[in-house]
Order: C-alpha cells, then structure tokens, then sequence
C-alpha cells in the first residue's frame, strides 16, 4: 500500500484546506484508482476516508527551451494529486514522518 501513497503535498493551499476542511492532498501512483488510495489511507493513517477526488497532471507534453547550444526539448513528467476527505473530528499529522 505504501507505493500507492507516494508523498502528501505540503504547500500553503493544502496545509489551510486541512486545517478548514478536513482535505488532505497527496501524490499518488498514476495508475492507483479512487478505491485503492481510499484503502491505502485507511490502512496507513488508520482514519476513516470519507470521499478520494483525483486530478491528473503533465500529460508528456513537450516543452522547449532555448540555450546557447540551441533548442532543447523535454516532456512534463505525468503525476496524479488525490485531495481526501477525512471524517469529522479525525486528522492526519503529516509532519511526524519527516
């Protein structure tokens, strides 16, 4: 289960969804679905998952840029952001593990 849950995300707009509402967000394996990030926070936090939306990113789109030696191509790698709902009254500390 852990390689489902690859790192929790912890910029400004993550740590004040947490503290408001209950949102935790993480980096998943791209090939992990809603049910399987539900059972791997449950069985890792041991908290109870309430709702699991999932976005995908980068997509291998290409991107230049141009150096002294010329043009340089490279693609965006592709990641999936998973933000979880936990139940009521229930919190998950992310910083213990660091």
């Amino acid at each position: 289960m852990k390689s489902i849950i690859k790192r929790p995300i912890l910029t400004e707009k993550a740590t004040l969804d947490s503290e408001l509402n209950n949102r935790f967000a993480f980096v998943v394996d791209r090939r992990a679905n809603k049910l399987e990030i539900k059972a791997a926070i449950e069985e890792l936090y041991g908290k109870t998952v309430e709702s699991v939306r999932t976005m995908t990113y980068g997509g291998g789109k290409a991107k230049r840029k141009y150096t002294a030696r010329g043009i340089s191509e490279q693609t965006v790698p592709l990641w999936k952001k998973a933000i979880v709902t936990i139940a009521e009254g229930e919190t998950i500390d992310l910083y213990e593990n660091i």
